[in-house]
This record gives structure tokens, sequence and C-alpha cells, in this order.
């Protein structure tokens, strides 16, 4: 019985990483600065693509993968500066814009790698509890979840930047006259979210045939666990994974992961009809 009940939290566990990986550094992106990033994927990709390819190259796995998030950070920056720049209050233009650039992206590492690149396979190590086996591994992911709340929380509530960062997404142009250097703060900002894509991208390289359509696995998880979240990624982000997570594991264990996957989607329906604002506008209204 006990078995059986671990079995269901580290499953649950596990939901919970993927979706909160997934959706940190669009929190970010998306969800405090208003930018549809479509390319999420591909930034996941490539931190993906750069930790498996050091690895190769006889890197260890913990260094491929900063370096895998940092790539990723940096491309960031650059596609902040040269393509997002101008877009900001233009949402569908962002759109398009972040699309195209997924599908040059795509299509490119396509042409260069090929269709598959060569796995690292998984680090080895398990551990038993009753009848049943568990990856040590996945407890890497659950535990890189967690640091990625905790670093979001960090920098935007407990630093200098964070404050200048949500005092730029809130009002700009008051925080231009204050003597914010918004340029900075938008560069800065969009390089964590990506940062953050990559390192979720490198995380997960391991468990994963390395393809470049590869951000597809996450794009839709990360979108619905933001949307779901609110305004205030800061505040429901974590909420909106634990609740999704929930439901899935439920109803993976009950029905299978198809049913799993469509009842999470119609649990996002319901959350958006029934709570426009988000979890967070609830927790809000809750604390006011």
């Amino acid at each position: 019985m006990f078995a059986e009940a671990f079995s269901i939290v580290y499953q649950f566990a596990d939901v919970f990483s993927f979706l909160i990986l997934s959706a940190a550094g669009l929190a970010i992106i998306f969800g405090m600065m208003g930018v549809i990033n479509m390319a999420h994927g591909e930034l996941i990709m490539c931190g993906a693509y750069v930790t498996v390819g050091l690895v190769h190259g006889g890197f260890p796995l913990p260094l491929a993968q900063l370096c895998g998030t940092l790539a990723a950070g940096l491309i960031g920056v650059v596609i902040e500066l040269l393509l997002v720049r101008k877009l900001y209050k233009r949402p569908l233009d962002s759109l398009l814009a972040t699309w195209g650039l997924s599908l040059v992206v795509t299509q490119s590492m396509l042409i260069i790698f090929g269709s598959s690149l060569a796995g690292i396979g998984t680090p080895p190590g398990s551990f038993t509890v009753g009848d049943y086996t568990f990856s040590t591994y996945r407890l890497v992911l659950m535990g890189g979840a967690i640091a990625a709340l905790a670093l979001i929380y960090f920098i935007f509530m407990r630093t200098r930047f964070g404050l200048h960062a949500r005092a730029t997404m809130q009002n700009a142009a008051i925080a231009q006259a204050l003597g914010v250097k918004v340029g900075n703060i938008y560069a800065l900002s969009f390089g964590i979210g990506a940062a953050l894509a990559g390192f979720c991208g490198a995380l997960f390289a391991p468990t994963m045939t390395l393809i470049p359509t590869m951000g597809a696995t996450f794009i839709v998880e990360s979108f619905v666990t933001v949307v779901i979240g609110g305004s205030n990624v800061l505040l429901g982000t974590a909420p909106a994974g634990l609740f999704l997570a929930a439901v899935r594991t439920l109803l993976n264990a009950s029905a299978g992961q198809i049913v799993g996957q469509i009842g999470m989607l119609i649990a996002v329906i319901l959350i958006i009809r029934i709570l426009p604002e988000g979890i967070s506008g609830l927790i809000a209204r809750r604390t006011r």
C-alpha cells in the first residue's frame, strides 16, 4: 500500500516538474513581459542540443547543462535586441515574428543536424520502494523545478533588478523617467526567461530523443500553465503547476495518459471560464 501511494506521489512530482520547468521561462517572457514567444520551444531545444553536443565532446553532464542554459540565455538577449524590442505592446506582431523565428530555427536545425541527434541516455541510478523501481534522475528534475521557482522569486522579489523589472513591466515610461534603464531591463528579463527555457531543455536532454521539433513537446503545457496561473506569475505559476499535475496524475493513474492529457486541457478551459484572472487573481482576492 505504501509503495503504491509513493508511486502516485512520485508520478505527481514528475508531472509537476515537467510543467514548472516548461513554464518557468515563459512565465517571465509571456506572463510578465507580455510577449507571446512562439519560439519558446526552440529555446528549450537549444539548451538540449548544446548539452548533448558538449557531452559528446567530453564535457561532464552538469557542466554541459550549465553551458546549455547560458547559451539559451545569450541567444534570448540577441532575440530581444534584434527582433522583439520593437514589438512590445504589439502582441500579435510578436506572435507572428517569434513563430516565424521558430520555423526558421527548426528547419535550419533539420538541415544542419539531420532528423535526430544521438542521445546520451539517462544517467544511471535507481531506487526501489516495495515492488516499484524509480529513476534517481527524476529526482534531479524535481529539484530543478523547485530551484527554478526559487530563482524566479529571488530575482524578481528580493533584488534591485527585480524591483526595476517589475516597475518596468507595469509602466515603462514612469520607470524610465525615474532613471531605470528600460532597454537593459527588457533585454536581461528576456535573457533570464530564455535561460530558464534552456535549463529545461538541458535537464530533459538525457531523457528524450533529440529532434528539431522537440520543443513542441513542451509548448502546450508551458502556455496553459502560465495562462491559468494568471497575471501575477510570481504568485500563480506554482499553484497552477500543482493543480494541473494533480489532475493529470489522477487521470493518468485511472484512465491512461491520453485521457490524462485531454482531462488536463478540459480543466484548463474550466479554470479560464470560472477564473478569468487565473489562480493568482483568486489568491490575491482571498488575501485582501
